[in-house]
Formats: structure tokens, C-alpha cells, sequence
């Protein structure tokens, strides 16, 4: 029988055990698990199958990878892809493979050839509780989790993964929130021969060496989906991008040891209205991802993304890892339609995963004279999708029970939101050239770099970086009729000191300039914000100052503001009225089944009734239409606002029908009876 034969049968006979083991069920459009890391200023999203596939969560191709993530639409990551391959391998079944691949993206799910058997979060400290008028506030949730006090970091994904292959890939993703290391997280990934080639561990390959082991990453990135559809829908999946490497063997990088692959926003040549390097943004798209204020004149594209190896086993082979590190076409065939039973394909792909082909760097290929402040090449040179920067490690050979250890760090540098506005401005209204504007957005390189030195170092440190105090464990925000009450719960886990709090507000939008409003003592933790207009949205975040003598005896660490930051506003309330005429429950009737349930007074809470125009003191007591009492409330704010979230007194919802308030005036006794609909 020809190999060929064998392997169609065995093909075939391998859906089959799939199918029954699975009990029927197709892997095929399998939902993997997805988690946010979002306590520092870079946030990424993960996945328990072990990388980020395009399209992988949400609907979007630019979703992940965002800096500085505060801001609204600064996703840079199109796709992500791990392959790992090896030679002379023998399946369950007894077959052997000359070169076999397992892949999971950047345009394969990854079912049936890596199987998550792990996939979990650990926390230094229990996330603060965030609260806007009585709702949590919140824009990334967090997961299930573990507290661990001794963790040097902040977060922890711990993600295991059997694979065809028998190799076993564990997946460490760490996080910091400390303010000069907030651009990066680190991975790192174990590869160990197990044998085990599924999440069940009776499902073994016979003992046997696995040789010549490579890993192989492929990062597609697309900077930025802000500035996506001013400058064209092509470059929401990196068409422009441009990609530059450091250690590759290619040049003598004599001015950095570092080993790295990063890219930026470069020309797009779809787009003729003015230069478009750092995305710069002159009028709304008519999308969502930008709005009437963007037309100052923003670049909306200027950071510079990248991966830096920190680790790579070395001395596992007495040469540099990463041992391949190319660029490859996005939309070419050998990224779809991947296939661990193609020996044809494996071949194909295990050359690309092993040997760097390009003799040049991409960005020298697009500008061969180095003139990225004056770019005239095009950086997908003619193709439909661009390049992915791409990354391989090995070969390595793993007997039954050995491991090997590969580290990197994903960041992110560039010009500040300040100076993305000015120059951004400068460049519009002709004040500076569009050559000085790209010399601006290319400092941002630098920055780059100087968020991967910190990795580097932080990683030799053993990841003993100086620690932070504890944020508040309650972060409260009330909205009132003179004023918004905020008030803090400080931290009761043991943590550096906290010498005092400095609380920040921006107005309008969340996402908006944050002004310092006051510098608090350590004992304090309430304050009333009175310097309000009203009619206007106001959004906060505290952070708990350290001690200087904590990090360099100069420089106090302060608390990351997405612990405590607000995403829903808090506004002056209506002035009360003893008009009890007046009082208006809104909407009536409230339909929670329909898209009336959207009418929302938050961000992340649909289903509040509003009563507007009450006393500043009274009660409303709320009945159902045969007399039965739901729930009372005590509305004592000195406003002429309540909401009700329709649940009763023991927190259930509450059914569809009419329903009875009788409001209260604590001031004089006098009472309202109004009646309003309820529809599930």
C-alpha cells in the first residue's frame, strides 16, 4: 500500500475516533475561551487554544493589541498564528510522517490539532469593585480567578495545550500594571514531550523522540483601526504595514543586542489627500471609530508594535535563538486551509517555519535608500494583504519528558495622545512639513526600544521590579443634586505604603483629557467634586501614591488607573422639586425584550427605570397591581433623580406587569401615586 493510500485511511479512520470521542460533536467550529489582560496601559487579549486567530472573538480583524488603551479603537493586532512542526513522526495509529505540521491560526481554528486542557488566571489582589450610581463599571471584565499575594506581577494566564504531535505547549502570559512597565507582557512558552495528543490523557503517541522541533509565529499587525477608515479599509489588515527587524544576521546591528521584529504605519498608496504616516485623521470617517473632534488634526496611527525575544534555550544548541525570523505574505495560500494530515502542504510549511529565505528586511526592500520620513514604496508590493512579521525557534530534539522554554515580550511605543494632537494640528493647518511630521512618528521607535530594554531587564531581574501600592478595594462615584460624592475603600492586603491619593477627572468622554483635581493624605477617602457644570458627563480614576523610597528613592509608584477608572458618567442630577405633579417615571412602559431595553442611563446597565423630578428627601415604595409591596427605596441624595434596576427587595426581576409607586415627600408627607408598565 503506497503512503499515500495509508495515510487517506488513516485520515479518514482519525475523523471517525474524533467523532466518537467527541460524541458527535464537530471541533470544527469549536468557541474557545478568551481573556483580557487590562491593568496597564497595553491590553491583549488571549486565547486557550494557544494564540490569537483572526477573527478569533469579536467580528473584527483589528481587535487586540491596544495602546494606549484608555482610548477608544487603538487595536493594532489583525491575526496571530502558532505552527509547530517536527520530523519523522509517528501518530496513534501507527503512521509515520516525514515532516508534520500542527497549526493553529492565523486563519485555522486550530480544532483537531490543539487541544486546550488548561486555561487559567491568577491576580496578585481581588480587582477593585468599580461603581458609577449604584452599577459596576467596567469595560474588560475579569474572569474567574485565583489570588496569589507572592506573585511579583499583576496577572497571570496559565493556558496548557496538547497538540497532534505529542508536544504539549503551556502558555504563560504575565502582566504588569507598575507605571514604567505597562507596555509590555511577557510570554512564555514550555514545549514538552508528553505523547499526549488530546485532552485526554489515555490518548497517548508511542514513546518516541521528537526531532527537530521548530516553533513558528506568525504576527499580523495593523496599525491603527482608529485611523482604519480615514486612511483606507486596507490598512485594518496591513496592507501598509511596514516591518523592520534587529539581530536577524541581516545587518550588523552593532548599536542594539536585542533580538526583534516591529512594525509601523507606513505609505499606503490607496490614499492621495495628504501624507499618511502616523494615520493622521482630518475629518470623521462616517464610522464609529471616529467623531466630529477628531478633525483637529490627530495622527491616529503612530505607534510602533513589536516582539523582542527575551529567552530562547541558547545553550540548548549552542546558537542565537530566534533562529528564523522572516516576513511572509498575509494573504498567502500557506496561512488557510491548514491541514496536519497534508504531508504535501506540512512540507511546505515546515520550510517556511525553518529556514529565513529573504535576504533583505522588509523595510528595506520597500525603501532600499532608508527614507521612511519620505516612503515612496509600497509595503505590500502589490499584494492583497501585506506581511506578517514571523518568528521561528529551534531545531530542537526532545526526548520523552524533556522541555524546552522559549520567552518573548509583545509591546508597544510612540507618541503621546499630547503630542499625536499637536503635530497632528502642526501638520494640518501647515505649520510643520509632512517630512517633519514623520520624523516625530518615527522617534516612536525609540520608544519602542525603550520599552524593550525594560523587558529585557525586568526578565534578567527575575521579574523583581519594584512593586506599586495596592489601588483602593472600593472605588465609589455617586452623582447628586450639588455635587458627585466620591468615596474609596483603601486596601486591606499587606503591600507597599501608601503615603496618599490623587484623584483625576475628564469630562465628556471617558477617553477624554483626565485633569488632576486634588492630592488626598494617606487617612482620607471621601471627596466631594462641586466644580461642575451641569448637563455634563464626568469620569474619574484614583491612584494610591507609594512611597519614593519604594522604587528609586526620587520617583513615587502610583496604582494603575485601570483599576479604578470609570467608563460610565456621573452627572449633576436634576435639582429636586416638591412639585409632586411633575414626577415622570421613564420609559413607561419599559419593554426589557426589545431594543427599548437600550435606553440606558450606563454604560453597562440596560435595565434601570428612571424617576425624574422628585423631592430631595422621600420614599418610593413600589407595589405590584394587587397591593403586594416589591421593594422601597430611600432616595436621600438631595436630587430630583432615582433609578430602580426592576428587582425586588430580594434581588429577583420582576415580572411583566403594572406596577404602583407611591412617592413620599420626606419633608412634608405629601404623596404621588403613579403606575407604569413592565414587559419581559
Amino acid at each position: 500500500m503506497s503512503f499515500i493510500k495509508e495515510l487517506s485511511i488513516k485520515h479518514l479512520l482519525a475523523t471517525v475516533f474524533l467523532l466518537v470521542v467527541t460524541g458527535g460533536m464537530c471541533r470544527t467550529n469549536a468557541q474557545y475561551t478568551n481573556w483580557w489582560m487590562a491593568v496597564g496601559d497595553y491590553h491583549n487579549w488571549y486565547s486557550e487554544i494557544g494564540t490569537e486567530i483572526e477573527v478569533g472573538w469579536e467580528s473584527r480583524q483589528q481587535f487586540g493589541a491596544q495602546w494606549p488603551a484608555i482610548y477608544r479603537y487603538q487595536d493594532m493586532q489583525a491575526a496571530n498564528g502558532v505552527w509547530i512542526g517536527a520530523k519523522n513522526v509517528t501518530d496513534e495509529f501507527g503512521i509515520n510522517y516525514p515532516t508534520r505540521v500542527v497549526h493553529a491560526g492565523p486563519r485555522v481554528t486550530g480544532s483537531g490539532e490543539f487541544f486546550p486542557v488548561k486555561y487559567e488566571m491568577y491576580c496578585k489582589f481581588a480587582p477593585p469593585t468599580v461603581s458609577v450610581d449604584g452599577v459596576t463599571s467596567y469595560l474588560k471584565d475579569v474572569p474567574e480567578h485565583t489570588i496569589d499575594e507572592n506573585m511579583p506581577y499583576d496577572r497571570l494566564i496559565v493556558n496548557e495545550v496538547n497538540t497532534l504531535l505529542g508536544v504539549t505547549m503551556e502558555r504563560k502570559i504575565y502582566q504588569f500594571s507598575q507605571q514604567d512597565h505597562d507596555d509590555y507582557h511577557i510570554i512564555e512558552v514550555t514545549l514538552t514531550n508528553t505523547g499526549n495528543t488530546d485532552a485526554d490523557p489515555e490518548i497517548e503517541l508511542p514513546n518516541q523522540t521528537v526531532e527537530d522541533v521548530y516553533i513558528f509565529y506568525a504576527f499580523r499587525l495593523a496599525i491603527c483601526q482608529n485611523s482604519r477608515h480615514v486612511i483606507g479599509n486596507g490598512t485594518g489588515w496591513g496592507m501598509n504595514t511596514m516591518i523592520d527587524f534587529r539581530g536577524d544576521g541581516r545587518k550588523n546591528d552593532t548599536d542594539l543586542d536585542l533580538k526583534a521584529t516591529y512594525a509601523w504605519h507606513g505609505y499606503f498608496p490607496g490614499f492621495s489627500q495628504y501624507d499618511n504616516i502616523g494615520g493622521p485623521i482630518w475629518q470623521p470617517d462616517g464610522t464609529a471609530y471616529t467623531t466630529a473632534g477628531d478633525t483637529i488634526g490627530r495622527l491616529g496611527a503612530s505607534q510602533f508594535i513589536g516582539i523582542v525575544t527575551l529567552d530562547a534555550d541558547s545553550s540548548y544548541l549552542n546558537e542565537a535563538q530566534p533562529s528564523v525570523m522572516s516576513w511572509l505574505g498575509s494573504d498567502e495560500p500557506y496561512f488557510s486551509n491548514n491541514d496536519a494530515y497534508n504531508v504535501t502542504r506540512m512540507t511546505q510549511e515546515y520550510n517556511l517555519m525553518s529556514i529565513q529565505s529573504q535576504d533583505k528586511r522588509h523595510c528595506d526592500v520597500i525603501e532600499p535608500e532608508g527614507k521612511f520620513t519620505e516612503p515612496t514604496g509600497d509595503p505590500a508590493q502589490g499584494s492583497s494583504g501585506g506581511y506578517s512579521n514571523c518568528l521561528g525557534y529551534g531545531p530542537y530534539t526532545l526526548d520523552m519528558g524533556e522541555s524546552v522554554k522559549i520567552v518573548w515580550a509583545e509591546g508597544v511605543g510612540g507618541l503621546s495622545r499630547e503630542k499625536n494632537i499637536l503635530y497632528g494640528r502642526q501638520f494640518k493647518d501647515g505649520t510643520i512639513s509632512a517630512k517633519t511630521k514623520n520624523e516625530y512618528v518615527m522617534t516612536g521607535k525609540d520608544s519602542l526600544f525603550n520599552v524593550f530594554r525594560k523587558a529585557y531587564d525586568n526578565y534578567q531581574s527575575g521579574l523583581a521590579i519594584p512593586e506599586p501600592p495596592l489601588p483602593p478595594e472600593y472605588f465609589t462615584v455617586e452623582s447628586g443634586g450639588d455635587k458627585i460624592a466620591i468615596t474609596w475603600v483603601p486596601s486591606t492586603q499587606s503591600g507597599p505604603v501608601v503615603r496618599g491619593y490623587e484623584l483625576y477627572r475628564a469630562q465628556g468622554a471617558y477617553d477624554s483629557s483626565y485633569t488632576r483635581i486634588a492630592q488626598l493624605g494617606p487617612d482620607v477617602t471621601a471627596y466631594n467634586d462641586t466644580d461642575l457644570k451641569r448637563g455634563v458627563n464626568y469620569y474619574y480614576y484614583i491612584q494610591s501614591v507609594g512611597d519614593p523610597a519604594d522604587n528609586d528613592g526620587s520617583v513615587p509608584l502610583r496604582s494603575s488607573r485601570y483599576y479604578t477608572q470609570t467608563y460610565d458618567p456621573a452627572v449633576l442630577k436634576r435639582p429636586a422639586t416638591d412639585e409632586m405633579d411633575k414626577i415622570r417615571i421613564v420609559p413607561n412602559p419599559f419593554v426589557l425584550s426589545s431594543s427599548a431595553a437600550q435606553i440606558r442611563f450606563g454604560a453597562t446597565d440596560s435595565d434601570r427605570l428612571a424617576f425624574f423630578n422628585i423631592p430631595a428627601q422621600c420614599t418610593i415604595d413600589i407595589y405590584t397591581e394587587l397591593g403586594e409591596k416589591v421593594i422601597s427605596i430611600d432616595h436621600t441624595d438631595g436630587s430630583g433623580d432615582e433609578y430602580w434596576k426592576c428587582r425586588t427587595s430580594s434581588n429577583q426581576v420582576v415580572v411583566s406587569g403594572i406596577y404602583i409607586a407611591v412617592i413620599t415627600n420626606g419633608k412634608n408627607g405629601e404623596k404621588a401615586i403613579k403606575k407604569f408598565a413592565i414587559i419581559r
